[in-house]
């Protein structure tokens, strides 16, 4: 989302994103409990290969986010160091930066966690904590991401994380499927 695009898409509201998602056929998939105050939104992927090679992809989101989420429209100008006080940032060009998360926990190859509010979430009184699970598993690694989301949105009555959060499923959703993708794997039915 270049220029004009990128400014419509950053203006919309929560009711707005989540009215545009439906009209382009984006559906709740993987909400896993809901309130107007919190979210969480879960994952699992199954990918071959062992946990250390997921995490080099996962480490580098340029390789797999999709890049119409973003505020710069490229994926290319997304970065992620895994360190502790790490930062998942965008680079925007000849304007500055977007902090999208701040990393709290890494354990290479293992776990991967992140805090902060993604997109629009931003914007209002949200904390969200998106944790990325590698797991060994018959031959490949199992990935889950689980991204729990608590806090204040504006809307008045009827507003809240309940509203939004089919809008940000399906936007997270599409980008853990992007990483199995590129890992060679796909999103699988969670057992739990």
């Amino acid at each position: 989302m270049r220029g004009d695009a990128s400014f419509r898409l950053a203006a919309l509201t929560a009711a707005g994103i989540l009215a545009w998602l439906t009209s382009c056929g984006f559906a709740q998939a993987r909400v896993a409990e809901v309130s107007d105050q919190g979210a969480v939104l879960r994952y699992v992927a199954a990918v071959p290969g062992p946990p250390d090679k997921a995490w080099q992809v996962l480490i580098v989101p340029a390789s797999w986010w999709e890049g119409a989420h973003s505020y710069s429209g490229s994926a290319a100008n997304l970065a992620l160091d895994p360190r502790p006080g790490g930062c998942f940032c965008e680079a925007l060009p000849g304007k500055g930066g977007v902090e999208h998360m701040r990393v709290i926990h890494s354990d290479r190859g293992r776990l991967l966690r992140m805090s902060g509010a993604l997109g629009p979430l931003q914007a209002e009184a949200i904390q969200g904590t998106l944790t990325f699970s590698l797991e060994a598993e018959q031959g490949g690694t199992r990935i889950v991401a689980e991204y729990v989301l608590a806090g204040y949105m504006r809307g008045g009555a009827g507003g809240g994380l309940g509203r939004i959060a089919p809008a940000v499923d399906a936007v997270l959703e599409s980008q853990v499927e992007r990483l199995a993708a590129r890992l060679g794997g796909r999103l699988v039915q969670d057992a739990n």
